[in-house]
């Protein structure tokens, strides 16, 4: 990797992407695939599971150009982890696909609890779902890299999810900073390059040589999720209005994602963004 360590302070679900099997495996799972209509206009099917005795949510999806994500909510752990298999431009000398991961801390009310995502039904499975409130991108600066051989420390769920990341698994230093607060080993981090450190570090759209480092955008959006439980209020012998859980709220969101790499080859799509 790069520049400095910081010291230290069963349901098989199988994704599959061209020839690519990439098994995840949760016990006592629920299922629910719903249609959803992609900001492009496109519709796909997003995958969601829900493990009540792992306590943790999985949402998956293809996009329009083929990218698969993953999304893996671990309530245990409070961490989020991001996924995205991205098919390789093979007549450019990359790879068939390239995965990248995410993980950052996981905020209370981003989405409804394990339990009650795994009770969801749908009455009309055909229907093309819109999430209800259109939320606004999450900037995060993902300066981090992590060693995925220790990073069982931060969640159960990271091996399966980001094996196939490689070097590719990153956080934000704010993160780092609350998990060493709390024991986790900071030999699993390491800080990357930034502009500071790297006075001519352009941004991959700006950089003109493949080979050169540069500063990666990567961007996606979850376009449909539980995020919020209804609560309607039913009135009793006393007039009294006695709350219960009569639904929930669907969300979107967008995330954009800038971390560094050791050359531009490894991020391409920054010239279309």
């Amino acid at each position: 990797m790069f520049s400095r360590w910081i010291s230290p302070g069963s349901v098989r679900l199988t994704l599959l992407l061209g020839t690519l099997s990439l098994p995840i495996i949760f016990a006592f799972c629920s299922e629910l695939k719903v249609r959803v209509r992609l900001a492009d206009g496109q519709i796909t099917e997003e995958v969601l599971e829900a493990d009540s005795e792992k306590d943790c949510i999985s949402l998956e999806f293809k996009q329009g150009d083929g990218t698969l994500i993953t999304f893996i909510a671990d309530f245990k752990q409070d961490v989020k982890i991001f996924r995205a298999l991205i098919l390789g431009e093979l007549e450019r000398g990359q790879n068939q696909y390239q995965a990248l991961c995410f993980i950052t801390r996981l905020s209370h009310n981003e989405i409804i609890p394990s339990e009650s995502m795994a009770r969801l039904r749908q009455k009309n499975p055909h229907a093309i779902r819109t999430a209800e409130e259109r939320r606004g991108v999450e900037q995060l600066t993902v300066n981090v890299a992590v060693n995925l051989t220790q990073a069982m420390q931060l969640s159960s769920h990271i091996h399966n999810m980001c094996s196939v990341a490689k070097e590719a698994i990153y956080t934000r230093e704010a993160d780092v900073k609350y998990w060493l607060d709390r024991g986790v080993d900071g030999s699993m981090f390491e800080i990357l390059p930034q502009a500071v450190d790297m006075p001519g570090l352009q941004s991959c759209l700006s950089t003109k040589d493949l080979w050169q480092p540069c500063s990666c955008n990567y961007r996606l959006r979850l376009e449909w999720y539980p995020c919020l439980l209804k609560y309607c209020r039913n009135r009793d012998t006393t007039g009294r209005g006695n709350p219960y859980k009569c639904g929930i709220k669907s969300c979107s969101k967008g995330y954009h994602f800038t971390y560094y790499v050791p050359h531009k080859q490894l991020c391409l799509w920054d010239e279309e963004t």
